[in-house]
Formats: C-alpha cells, sequence, structure tokens
C-alpha cells in the first residue's frame, strides 16, 4: 500500500482496511484531508493522543473496541464499546483512544481534517508509531 494522495483516488475500504497487516499505513493525504488504515492487535490500542486542529473520523470494520474521550488525558468521561461497522467522530481538541477489547485484530480506518501524517507514513507496530519522530 502506497499513500495516493493529491491524486483522484478510489478505494474498496472496507476490503482494503481488512487486508491492512500494519498498526498504520496512510492510503491518501489531501491538503485538506489524510486518510489511513490501522490494524490494534487484541489488548492494544491506539494511543492516548489529542489533535488540536483535526477533527477525526474512526470507522471499525472488524472487531470490538472501548471508547473513550474527553477534555483532559486524565479526564475521560465519555466511555463506550464499539464494534464492526460503528463509527466514532472525534472533535478537534478531544483526548481519545480506542483498545481492542476483542480477541482478534481490531481494524479501522481514519479520516483526518486536515491531515495528521506525514505523507506515505507507515507504522508496522505501534512501537514504530511511538518511535517515529514525526509523531507527538
Amino acid at each position: 500500500m502506497t499513500d495516493h494522495g493529491r491524486e483522484p483516488y478510489i478505494v474498496d475500504i472496507e476490503q482494503t482496511t481488512l487486508d491492512n497487516a500494519t498498526f498504520r499505513t496512510t492510503l491518501w493525504t489531501g491538503e485538506h484531508l489524510q486518510l489511513t488504515v490501522m490494524g490494534i492487535a487484541p489488548g492494544d490500542d491506539i494511543g492516548l493522543e489529542v489533535h488540536p486542529d483535526n477533527d477525526q473520523f474512526l470507522r471499525l470494520e472488524q472487531g470490538r473496541g472501548r471508547c473513550q474521550m474527553g477534555p483532559s488525558e486524565d479526564d475521560l468521561p465519555f466511555d463506550e464499546e464499539v464494534s464492526d461497522d460503528w463509527a466514532i467522530l472525534v472533535p478537534a481538541g478531544t483526548w481519545h483512544n480506542v483498545t481492542n477489547i476483542g480477541d482478534e485484530p481490531m481494524k479501522v480506518y481514519a479520516l483526518y481534517g486536515p491531515p495528521d501524517h506525514v505523507p506515505g507514513t507507515v507504522h508496522q507496530t505501534h512501537d514504530d508509531a511511538r518511535n517515529d519522530p514525526n509523531e507527538d
């Protein structure tokens, strides 16, 4: 998979998300929007984070997750379980995390507006994402 950004692009997003074998891969990075696919191992999570200038849309194509959101990393009063075909909408400035609470990989795609990752980003593992100097 490669980043097809700034060019017209169509994708079978469900199949591409299910086929993804990386923690995170950017598929398309435009000026105002970015599409990534993610694979989260059982017991792992996306990582508690906040995007001050980015709204975010996530959709689970496979698996079960625990979605937490709130005004600070120590205050996450929104706490809901999500599963296949559920969408998560994260307002800019909201701390959030999604943890895989199932027994199979959780497959997710995410849309950020504006883009959040360097075009062409591929993180094979969660540790790769944590150690990437381009990630906050």
